[in-house]
């Protein structure tokens, strides 16, 4: 992987300033939003280069419980570099034929490769590998999460990354007329996955609705402080057929009692309803999610779970002023069922967390708590509190 690594980063500066010096007068260098910047005179060429480290001490354990056992553990306080990534980007030959990929350091994963055109607003495309936009929660990057990280129910409704075509765009209206869109089609195997083991394909459709009239970015917290009201409503559907209950950064993986899949025995069908919304310096966001799981060797036999969050957060310093300007209170509310047939199955997450940004989300410190309670059937709940401090630091 890291040979895999240096070819990349060759391929990418020699594809970008090996140009005659009628094209590239000279280059301009700078440090910008998304990091170092290597821009030609004319335009034609930028490389970004951005580096990312993420710090973590957690106990008694990090993870999410998954299992009521997990709640039975011996308390296991860790300290680890939970994220190393490098991140580059850019646009070649045109300001509209864009590039990005992100490596993983610490596990060697190249985690995003895609090719982007964007030559019109209301429409353009994507092919490669990337985080899917089915959810904000898992979208948003970890380095700009208004928590330390996603949600409980992340784990079992992501679709994670895949690799595949895609269209979208912005339809920027008068009023209450903006709108975003989303479709894709997808191998549907998760990260990583060259080969898709079957005929079918992953299906995923996203509308937003902007009824403010102001996009909503992919980015946790309102530190921009909008003096406008900034809002949006979106509805997201996904189905696939493969041996996988659920997604990764590993890759396809699976969800309890459903191990060990064949090629095409899953159909899974997923829908979330979200909503955002930021207004000086107060965050909101919300999402309800249903999936269906089919699985067509056992009779269509079906399972379905569904899971919802709610999270807010906001700067106290607008409301008192011996509030410190750069401290952000948040918290966050989970439920998650693994079968709504049955009326003993349900786990929740509380979450509290306080935010000190240095230099926004490029350099912050988060600390949280988080209190989790699980169920499962005719057992009794069993809970159990979690901390966790965590830097951020992108340069």
């Amino acid at each position: 992987m890291k040979k895999t690594l240096s070819l990349l980063l060759f391929f990418v500066v020699v594809s970008a300033f090996s140009q005659s010096s009628e094209d590239t007068t000279f280059v301009k260098v700078r440090y910008g939003h998304k990091g170092f910047e290597f821009n030609t005179s004319d335009n034609k060429f930028l490389l970004q280069i951005q580096g990312r480290l993420q710090l973590r001490l957690s106990t008694p354990g990090d993870q999410d419980p998954v299992t009521y056992d997990d709640y039975l553990t011996e308390n296991k306080t860790a300290f680890k570099i939970n994220r190393a990534r490098l991140k580059i980007g850019g646009h070649a030959y045109e300001p509209w034929l864009k590039y990005y990929f992100e490596y993983e350091l610490s596990q060697s994963n190249l985690l995003d490769f895609r090719i982007m055109l964007e030559k019109w607003e209301f429409l353009s495309f994507k092919a490669g590998q990337w985080k899917v936009e089915f959810t904000r929660e898992r979208f948003i990057s970890s380095g700009e999460q208004q928590m330390v990280d996603r949600s409980l129910i992340n784990r079992e409704f992501t679709l994670d990354r895949q690799q595949g075509l895609e269209v979208y765009g912005h339809l920027k209206g008068k009023g209450i007329l903006d709108f975003n869109y989303w479709a894709a089609t997808l191998t549907g195997t998760g990260r990583g996955s060259t080969t898709n083991d079957d005929n079918n394909i992953m299906y995923f459709g996203r509308a937003q609705w902007n009824f403010l009239g102001r996009e909503v970015g992919f980015e946790g917290s309102d530190l921009e402080f909008h003096e406008k009201p900034a809002a949006y409503v979106a509805f997201a559907v996904a189905t696939n057929q493969s041996p996988y209950t659920r997604f990764s950064q590993a890759g396809g993986g699976y969800l309890t009692s459903f191990e060990d899949g064949e090629p095409g025995q899953y159909r899974v069908n997923q829908t979330n309803l979200e909503s955002a919304f930021l207004y000086k310096g107060f965050s909101a966001q919300t999402e309800w999610h249903h999936k269906d799981i089919i699985d067509k060797l056992n009779g269509n036999a079906t399972t379905q779970l569904r899971g919802y969050y709610v999270q807010g957060g906001y700067f106290f310093h607008y409301l008192f002023d011996w509030f410190p300007k750069k401290m952000e209170i948040a918290a966050r509310y989970a439920e998650f069922k693994p079968d709504t047939d049955l009326p003993e199955n349900l786990q929740t997450e509380t979450s509290i967390a306080c935010n000190w940004f240095f230099h926004g989300h490029k350099c912050k410190l988060t600390c949280e708590g988080s209190y989790f309670s699980y169920q499962d059937r005719s057992l009794p709940y069993e809970g159990g509190w979690r901390f966790r401090l965590q830097l951020d630091f992108s340069f």
